[in-house]
This record gives C-alpha cells, sequence and structure tokens, in this order.
C-alpha cells in the first residue's frame, strides 16, 4: 500500500472519529431528541403523552446555593479536575464530579409544570451548559473563593512541596427564574397545597416512564424561537 494511501486513510478514520465523538455526544443527542418532541403549553398537556414544555425554572423550596459563583439554583453540576504525570504522559484526572438537584417547577406563561428529579432509581438524563471556569497551576495561584471551594471538598490546591497544582474547575447550574426545557412523560397531579398565583387545583407534572426519561436541559439551542449562528 502506498503511503499517500495510508495517510488518506489515516486522516478519513480519524475525521470518522471525530464525526462520531461529536454527533453521539451528550450534549448533541439531547438536541437531536428534543428538536423531535413538539412544545406544547402547560395547559394543553396531555396525560401520558410524551411532552416537551420551556419555561423559566422556579424553586419549591429553599433553593441550592452553587458551590463557587453562590447563585440560588434548582439544580448544579460541577467537577474539578487535576494534570496528573502517567510516566511520559499526562492527562486530567477527575478529582470531584458532584451533581445536586430538587423538584421544581416551570412557569410557562403563568402555568406551571412540576418536575421532580430522582437519583435512586435515575429517572432523568440532563445537560447544563458550564458557564464558570477556574483554574490554577504552578504560576497561578487558586483565588480565594476557587480555594475555598477546593478546600470544602478536602483537595489541597498545594503539592508536597508547596506548589500550586494544576487544577481546573467548571460549574453549571439552572438559576431561578433561568429558561429551561425539560420533557417527559405528562401526568396530571392533584393539589395538596394551593400555589400562589396559581388558581388551580391540579398541576402538570412530567415524569419518566419505563424507558423514557426526564430530559433536562438550559441549551439555549432547545428554547423555542433559538435563532442559530
Amino acid at each position: 500500500m502506498s503511503t499517500p494511501l495510508i495517510i488518506i486513510i489515516a486522516i478519513s478514520v480519524i475525521g470518522l472519529i471525530i464525526f462520531l465523538a461529536v454527533h453521539f455526544s451528550k450534549r448533541n443527542v439531547i438536541i437531536r431528541t428534543l428538536s423531535k418532541i413538539p412544545y406544547k403549553p402547560a395547559s394543553s398537556l396531555k396525560t401520558n403523552d410524551l411532552s416537551k414544555v420551556s419555561g423559566k425554572a422556579l424553586h419549591v423550596k429553599a433553593p441550592l446555593i452553587a458551590p463557587y459563583t453562590g447563585r440560588k439554583c434548582v439544580f448544579y453540576q460541577i467537577r474539578i479536575q487535576q494534570r496528573v504525570n502517567s510516566g511520559k504522559s499526562s492527562h486530567w484526572k477527575t478529582l470531584v464530579q458532584d451533581e445536586q438537584f430538587q423538584e421544581f417547577f416551570i412557569d410557562t406563561n403563568g402555568d406551571f409544570v412540576i418536575v421532580k428529579p430522582s437519583a435512586n432509581p435515575r429517572n432523568y438524563i440532563s445537560y447544563l451548559v458550564k458557564d464558570t471556569n477556574q483554574s490554577s497551576g504552578v504560576f497561578n495561584s487558586p483565588t480565594p473563593k476557587f480555594e475555598a471551594v477546593l478546600r470544602r471538598y478536602n483537595i489541597n490546591p498545594e503539592n508536597f512541596f508547596g506548589m500550586n497544582k494544576r487544577l481546573r474547575y467548571e460549574e453549571g447550574v439552572i438559576e431561578i427564574g433561568e429558561r429551561i426545557t425539560v420533557a417527559g412523560i405528562a401526568k396530571w397531579k392533584a393539589l395538596s397545597e394551593p400555589l400562589p398565583e396559581y388558581p388551580y387545583s391540579k398541576i402538570a407534572a412530567l415524569e419518566s416512564e419505563g424507558k423514557q426519561k426526564i430530559i433536562i436541559t438550559d441549551l439555549p439551542e432547545t428554547l423555542p424561537n433559538h435563532r442559530k449562528r
């Protein structure tokens, strides 16, 4: 086999691997899946239909507080990684991957939908935009806020010799009032207690059922009327 042909095949294989990695990434799978589910106003949801709504996320109880930014939210995901050497190469090792959430409302122009994610059994899939990043290194000391987060998770920002570790942090949240998209199987639930500014005795819920899990994301591409760049 000639050298040019080998190069062409190698480039094609690498290109195919990159394409498949992007195409089947969690972000793009969620975008494609949601694009196939029609939007419906909360008041028009029909029991047992796979449905999708978009609106403002609102807390049911005291909101969560994101570890680094301190943002009030109903869902957050963080990851802390350290660059480590392995022989002649190095890679990012995940030290902490933390995900916290609570039940929440979605306000769709005055109509409410309730969503109740569960970890055990896990009844949802999610993708949160990671809009906060921090890093540290030999010549880049962590900020006081970043160091506080590291110590919260029992991570010493310095190594045995007193030098800064090479660390990085990312955080994604669903803030109170942020516009999000959620899909799931529609159910109507009786309210045990009335909600402020909600004069109805029942509320729509989006749930998992069988193999269909709740889908939760704050990706702008999943919002109605989103303009592609």
